[in-house]
């Protein structure tokens, strides 16, 4: 299996600098890695990087705790794409969604969306805070707003993706989403799973690392 084009080759940390975004931009043009993603201070700077290239810049908004009001959410995807960006990552309103307050949760997924019209949208859902039908409500609520994904995690949330979450994802998405599973992806082995359980795309700091793992293995 190619891995290369379902991974997003992601550096979200603090101390991210130019150099490391060049670096990072640098391995996904040379593995032809689906996309880079990195802050939103830094989508300029990546769209420079990969142009020429086939290598999707994408960037977050509300990240990483989905806390912030709708407005400011709306201003950040729209920037982000105007700079660049063509998709946004967007963290769910994890205490509103917590409380089952889902029509706040899908009017501010709603409003986004229609900022960004053109771009993918793909909302994080950060599972490590839902029990399973909490999993399955949130992405039916995202699918409605019109999320062209559903993510499993920021990576710094409780944990990561698992082959579960996304399960429950696909069978809520019903077709009308895709899935993209991200937080803690290290090895080949767990790419495959992911992919084999229906994510199509991978967030993942460790691309360089798994596809050397995929190509010792022969997998």
């Amino acid at each position: 299996m190619d891995l290369a084009p379902y991974i997003e080759h992601t550096r979200l940390r603090a101390d991210t600098t130019p150099a490391d975004v060049d670096a990072l931009c640098r391995e996904a043009v040379q593995h032809r890695f689906g996309g880079v993603c990195v802050n939103p201070l830094f989508v300029p700077h990546a769209k420079r990087a990969v142009s020429g290239s086939a290598v999707r810049v994408v960037t977050v908004a509300g990240f990483p705790l989905g806390a912030s009001h709708t407005s400011i959410r709306v201003a950040e995807a729209r920037r982000a794409v105007e700079e660049g960006a063509d998709d946004v990552d967007l963290v769910l309103p994890v205490g509103p969604a917590l409380a089952s307050d889902w029509t706040y949760v899908e009017d501010d997924v709603r409003a986004v969306r229609e900022a960004i019209p053109r771009a993918t949208l793909k909302v994080i859902l950060e599972t490590g805070h839902f029990d399973e039908a909490g999993i399955t409500r949130a992405t039916e609520i995202c699918v409605l707003a019109g999320a062209d994904f559903v993510k499993t995690s920021t990576g710094f949330g409780p944990r990561g993706a698992s082959v579960r979450d996304v399960e429950l994802m696909i069978v809520a998405a019903g077709g009308r989403a895709r899935v993209k599973a991200s937080g803690g992806i290290k090895t080949a082995r767990e790419a495959i799973e992911l992919i084999s359980a229906g994510a199509t795309r991978l967030g993942t700091s460790s691309g360089v690392s798994i596809l050397l793992g995929a190509a010792i293995s022969g997998r």
